[in-house]
């Protein structure tokens, strides 16, 4: 069901779990009018006159979600002037490529659910899903033509770390790689490096000084390595009725975390937790016994000191920024992606 559009900004983000508390009032409004201007560019955007392909690509527009790679484009465009046509376009680009990707991998994943619903590849078929995801490519790349060429280049380099990102985590580790390493790396090309973008593109296209682009788009990368770091933590800590996600699920996939990869790099770690990392896990049992393991390892608070790390460095950037109501709201997101694993 999509956004209705008279939602306050701060219940929006806070009711969607990002955990941004815009406390400012003039910034909420000035946030919703932006995100609601983007809510229309994004149905526009997806119109075909192939109506299967309009059908397919309004699934996941209208299906939901946290629309955070807007939200940060628009708060990072709040270091200049938020309202600059060019500002709505770009945040719409990199929702589009942001949905495109989710078609994409929900077909890698084989998913059946997204965002409550169907994935797309369940509803219709994989075929459909990968054209769909391209679709919406095509209709990015169309929508920043308009921005200019520097904007393409700069959205081409980003659009390479994400398939590189993926195409490292389908092939695996390397003889002589770290796994901490590419593990980091993984994460900041497949998730960092578009909220990096949708930072500089907020800040760039609303007039800001360079220096504030580099730093937007600094905290951009690390708040979407900490994003990733936290939702690790989470899969493994948290009882599923505060998450609202099942625990192990992780586990249940053969997907090794962070947490996971701290506890096998301790040569203190239990054999039998070494045993259940290396495989999925099907039974619930056996799921159990691995979240109690890991909770007792020192992975899970490795895996916190990394994430404080990744916020500490983005507080250091923030302090660098012009003392504004969006600086406040960004400080507030760093806050919450710390907290919410606690």
């Amino acid at each position: 069901m999509s956004r209705p559009a008279g939602d306050p900004i701060s219940e929006l983000i806070k009711g969607n779990g990002t955990g941004i508390d815009i406390a400012d009032s003039a910034l909420a409004d000035s946030v919703q009018q932006g995100i609601d201007r983007v809510e229309r560019l994004l149905h526009d955007s997806v119109q075909s006159e192939f109506e299967f392909a309009t059908r397919t690509s309004l699934h996941l527009v209208e299906a939901g979600g946290k629309r955070f790679r807007p939200l940060f484009t628009l708060l990072a465009a709040h270091f200049g002037d938020p309202h600059a046509d060019e500002v709505i376009k770009s945040a719409a680009v990199v929702e589009l490529i942001h949905l495109a990707t989710l078609y994409h991998d929900d077909v890698m994943d084989e998913a059946t659910m997204r965002r409550g619903a169907s994935s797309a590849n369940a509803r219709w078929d994989n075929s459909v899903a990968i054209l769909t995801g391209d679709f919406l490519f095509a209709r990015a790349s169309a929508l920043i033509a308009d921005l200019g060429a520097e904007a393409v280049r700069s959205m081409a380099g980003t659009f390479e770390l994400l398939v590189t990102g993926q195409m490292r985590e389908t092939v695996g580790l390397g003889a002589d790689e770290d796994a901490v390493d590419s593990y980091l790396r993984v994460v900041y090309e497949k998730t960092g490096s578009l909220i990096a973008t949708a930072g500089r593109f907020g800040a760039w296209f609303s007039g800001a000084d360079e220096k504030t682009v580099a730093s937007l788009e600094r905290i951009g990368r690390l708040v979407g390595i900490g994003f990733q770091i936290s939702d690790d933590i989470i899969d493994i800590a948290s009882p599923a009725d505060e998450s609202g996600k099942t625990p192990g699920t992780d586990l249940r996939e053969g997907v090794r975390t962070l947490p996971m990869l701290y506890a096998l790099a301790d040569p203190d770690t239990d054999p039998r937790l070494r045993d259940l990392l290396s495989r999925p896990l099907s039974d619930d049992d056996e799921v159990r016994e691995a979240l109690d393991l890991l909770r007792e390892s020192n992975g899970l608070a490795r895996s916190r000191a990394t994430l404080d790390s990744y916020a500490g460095d983005a507080r250091e950037e923030l302090a660098s920024l012009p003392d504004a109501p969006a600086r406040d709201a960004l400080a507030a997101l760093v806050d919450y992606v710390v907290a919410r694993t606690r």
